[in-house]
């Protein structure tokens, strides 16, 4: 589904992300770790079109992705859950949610997967009139994943979904994500906890200093001695 093919993005004279190659297959959970600064999240800020690569190719479902604008990825079945959530602080959570939905016509569709993202989240169920600003962060991060579910997207980025959040917050949002995949979501995960992504992921990508070092199926990846020593703590 989606082919990234010696991706550069450079900030000055800076090389963050240095031609990298990966890809996602659909229906597939993708983890790409690596620690704080070894390109992660810049190389998700490329994909989804928010900042512009210095070389390099992203192809999805066959298209060239760098191409397009922005805006013109949700149309195309994509969706950023952004690093800091970026909930619209003065809306209402059920506002959020219909705001992910902004794309899509069929209403009687958009009620329908409405009450499906509320039955994944309860808790935002009943924060549905509260001010998202005022939420905590666990369920800001809830109201996300959710706002980036209304779009109906085919392939899901998410960007540090555990990150700032209690662990009992991290356990009930990594449930709905494995949820969201056994349904059929493609999904690139990028996460600084290396444990939790390879243990719900089935391939991972390891990154350091802007380059992939190692790649394999995250069971293997998980009893991999150097893995281990660099971001299992063992």
């Amino acid at each position: 589904m989606l082919e990234v093919n010696g991706l550069r993005v450079s900030y000055g004279g800076i090389q963050a992300v240095r031609g990298i190659t990966f890809h996602v297959n659909e229906g597939e959970m993708v983890a790409l770790i690596g620690a704080n600064g070894a390109g992660k999240s810049s190389t998700l800020r490329a994909l989804s079109r928010l900042l512009d690569p210095a070389g390099g190719s992203v192809r999805y479902r066959g298209k060239e992705l760098l191409a397009l604008p922005p805006h013109r990825l949700v149309s195309e079945g994509i969706a950023l859950v952004p690093e800091g959530r970026g909930v619209f602080p003065r809306m209402s959570s059920l506002e959020n949610l219909r705001m992910g939905a902004y794309a899509r016509n069929n209403k009687k569709e958009i009620e329908s997967d409405l009450e499906q993202v509320l039955g994944h989240f309860p808790r935002l169920k009943e924060r549905a009139q509260q001010l998202a600003g005022t939420l905590s962060g666990g369920e800001q991060q809830m109201l996300a994943i959710g706002r980036a579910m209304m779009s109906k997207p085919r392939l899901l980025l998410l960007d540090e979904p555990s990150m700032g959040l209690a662990p009992i917050m991290v356990q009930k949002i990594f449930e709905v994500i494995c949820a969201v995949a056994s349904e059929g979501m493609t999904i690139l995960l990028v996460e600084q906890n290396a444990k939790l992504a390879l243990e719900v992921s089935q391939r991972g990508y390891v990154m350091e200093s802007g380059e992939i070092t190692l790649t394999n199926e995250s069971k293997a990846l998980l009893t991999d001695p150097k893995v281990r020593a660099s971001y299992l703590g063992e």
